[in-house]
């Protein structure tokens, strides 16, 4: 950029650009379509200049004849190099282009734009997931290696009916049981539910499309395939007509540090016809450990503001902690005991946390008290719609370990079969979603959240590990996954949504019933068959206690 003749500190060239448009004089048509779906505003119309110089013919040469620049101008589209405006490579252009002439390519360079994100003294902020090389993970490189010979595994799948439902609760032994029945008229609420869960994506962090969408997706296959497939709403409530519909019952209602959309909540307790099929209160996630919930104000529309009783047009963001408990002792018995009592101690309540060395530690004391109905823990890699790179590319804990590590210190003190542990973060990272499953449910969860891939999946989110797309943080979303303008969000059909979110469910169910039938378990998940697993890294072997195998 130049101003006043001058280069300054944060001029860039195209070349410096992650993301370089390439556009075609001799195709493009000036339609405008490429200017106007552009989220970012990266490129735009502009005038250009171009010299030619005009060679005399042999009969015009004389000795005062000589060469002469003639200049023709020229409109078309050109590419912005304000770092404000950086191409994010959503190609949006070239799907709207009729002719082709249009598409972002990315640089055959480390891009220089890193080093000018910060602008006005602010961290960069993104949505998506941490941007790493591609390369397999832990989950993707474990291998499924006891199969049984009693039967022919390659018929199994397809013969044998299966049971794949986990529990949701806390599953105390009959004498406990008895026990608190006796003294308090009162056992732990149990629900059956199918173990893949649609994780904790707000109403506000997702478009009311998207968010129809997967609700709608969600009710087919509970009342027309029978799968127990529940949703959990994430934090800031979620829309007043289904807190008294008869869909309730397939949702997880999520409560945070920042409280927001409880009001509502609290307000629409009488007038349920259904219980809520869980509480879950989050305490952290993994994609930003220690820090709270984030929309940003870009999202805060006047609907969004109403459902969370706040101003329209403000940042919503929630403290890192609950402002009312500072240990997990008093969440257990203030925060998750009073959310059983609003519901007649009928719905379980759980919290949900980052993956972190102290999940043991939180771990312990839920075992402690009857009132905890399992753990969620969210790993490193968990997609979110705003945080700071800084913590999502430098903070967290793997998944894998930090489940094996809770599920062997419930085995040491005789409770695996009592607290369910779910996973979350980083779940079908590479496309991979059952075998990821299988492997976090051998090491000991009882089911699999997941977030980002429903979005990828679901409704074709753009974003991807190589920093891709990845604004959903400030509501411009090109596909109109997470965007609250009406402009971008009508682009998505909640209808279709819904068919891919069945179709989704159902390739899953098959992929994962073809990995557990060789186990011989046709009845159960095979939670915590450790020794059905085998991975070729020797650190990793020793780490998760499975064979390893070369």
């Amino acid at each position: 950029m130049l101003s006043n003749g001058s280069i300054i500190p944060s001029s860039l060239s195209v070349k410096d650009l992650l993301w370089q448009v390439q556009w075609d004089k001799e195709k493009c048509t000036l339609c405008g379509r490429c200017c106007a779906v552009c989220p970012v505003h990266a490129i735009e119309l502009g005038v250009h200049r171009k010299r030619h110089v005009q060679i005399p013919s042999l009969a015009e040469i004389g000795p005062a004849t000589s060469s002469s620049n003639v200049y023709q101008v020229y409109h078309g589209v050109r590419q912005r190099t304000d770092p404000a405006y950086a191409c994010i490579g959503c190609a949006m252009c070239n799907l709207v282009c009729p002719n082709g002439a249009i598409i972002p390519l990315k640089s055959d360079e480390a891009d220089k734009l890193r080093f000018h994100i910060n602008r006005g003294g602010q961290p960069r902020r993104r949505g998506g997931r941490r941007n790493v090389p591609d390369s397999l993970g832990t989950l993707d490189r474990i291998k499924f290696i006891r199969i049984s010979m009693l039967t022919d595994p390659a018929l199994d799948a397809g013969r044998h009916e299966f049971e794949l439902r986990t529990l949701l609760g806390r599953v105390l032994p009959p004498e406990e049981n008895l026990k608190l029945y006796r003294e308090n008229g009162w056992i732990p609420p149990v629900r059956e539910i199918y173990p893949l869960i649609i994780g904790s994506m707000s109403f506000g962090a997702l478009s009311p499309s998207m968010w129809e969408g997967l609700q709608m997706g969600v009710g087919y296959l509970n009342e027309e395939l029978g799968m127990p497939v529940r949703m959990c709403t994430g934090e800031g409530g979620c829309p007043p007509r289904l807190l008294r519909s008869r869909f309730l019952k397939y949702t997880i209602l999520q409560i945070a540090s920042g409280y927001f959309g409880w009001d509502e909540i609290i307000h629409a307790l009488p007038e349920m016809k259904e219980d809520p099929c869980a509480i879950e209160i989050k305490y952290g996630q993994g994609a930003k450990p220690g820090d709270g919930g984030l929309l940003m104000w870009y999202k805060v529309n006047k609907l969004i503001a109403a459902i969370r009783g706040v101003p329209s047009g403000v940042s919503l963001p929630s403290p890192p902690t609950h402002q009312t408990q500072y240990s997990i002792e008093e969440s257990v018995a203030k925060m998750i005991q009073s959310m059983s009592m609003a519901w007649g101690f009928r719905v379980p309540v759980y919290p949900k946390i980052s993956g972190t060395s102290t999940a043991l530690s939180v771990l312990n004391n839920l075992t402690r008290n009857p009132y905890a109905a399992g753990l969620a823990i969210d790993g490193e890699d968990g997609g979110t719609g705003a945080a700071y790179s800084v913590s999502m590319d430098h903070m967290g804990h793997p998944i894998a370990s930090n489940i094996r590590d809770c599920y062997l210190n419930l085995a040491r003190i005789g409770k695996q079969n009592e607290v369910p542990l779910f996973a979350g973060g980083g779940v079908g990272k590479n496309g991979k979603i059952a075998a990821n499953a299988a492997a976090l449910i051998m090491l000991g969860a009882s089911g699999v959240q997941v977030g980002k891939y429903m979005m990828q999946a679901a409704a074709g989110c753009l974003g991807s590990e190589s920093d891709r797309c990845n604004i959903c943080n400030i509501g411009q979303c090109p596909k109109g996954i997470t965007s609250q303008d009406p402009r971008l969000y009508r682009r998505l059909d909640p209808e279709k949504v819904a068919e891919r979110v069945v179709d989704i469910f159902l390739a899953f169910d098959t992929e994962l019933k073809k990995i557990v039938a060789p186990l011989g378990r046709s009845t159960s998940l095979p939670i915590g068959m450790s020794d059905a697993l085998a991975i070729d890294d020797k650190a990793a072997s020793e780490r998760l206690q499975i064979k390893y195998v070369v």
